[in-house]
């Protein structure tokens, strides 16, 4: 039986150090890429830069797609597909990771595309963290899957939050137009 209480605390932590983490790059991407790269100004561009950045997210998606059918076909418990029962032991994790992977990917794309859609400038560097950092979250919490809740909080965390800092800023934008003229 899992303890609860143990398991909660160590979410704390991981997240915690997820939060650590995220916010070190996007600060970083935020304040140093544009002395490196000029981001696109017009919307068109901007969009455009989104969903470029967004390719970490889709090749993400397709690597866990491959594992999952990989999977299947290399098992008779499997081979059946969904429609037939729940996966065996050896593509659970696998299964539970790709529809994890998608709900995230669709979250993240999406605070892609409201970001972009809002704002230009140095705020474009939150692309770039946001791809760096799904990278970072989706490998630790499969790497780590199968330690339980406690252990995948690290990649969890990194993911959730890199589309998070996204969000936030776009509302921020647009309540600032909102309101602020």
């Amino acid at each position: 039986m899992t303890d609860l209480k143990a398991e909660q605390k160590e979410i704390r932590k991981q997240s915690l150090l997820a939060f650590l983490l995220c916010a070190a790059i996007s600060v970083a991407c935020v304040l140093f890429l544009p002395r490196l790269i000029s981001f696109p100004s017009e919307i068109g561009a901007r969009l455009a830069f989104a969903i470029q950045t967004s390719f970490v997210h889709f090749a993400i998606v397709l690597l866990a797609v491959r594992m999952v059918s990989s999977g299947r076909y290399r098992s008779a418990a499997d081979i059946g597909g969904a429609a037939k029962g729940p996966p065996s032991p050896a593509l659970a994790v696998k299964a539970a990771f790709l529809q994890n992977t998608l709900e995230q990917a669709f979250l993240g794309v999406g605070a892609h595309l409201l970001l972009a859609s809002v704002t230009g400038g140095r705020w474009l560097g939150l692309l770039v963290a946001s791809s760096i950092l799904f990278a970072i979250g989706r490998w630790s919490f499969y790497r780590c899957y199968p330690g339980g809740a406690g252990a995948r909080a690290f990649g969890m965390a990194t993911t959730a939050l890199a589309s998070l800092a996204c969000y936030l800023v776009a509302l921020a934008m647009l309540l600032g137009r909102l309101f602020g003229g």
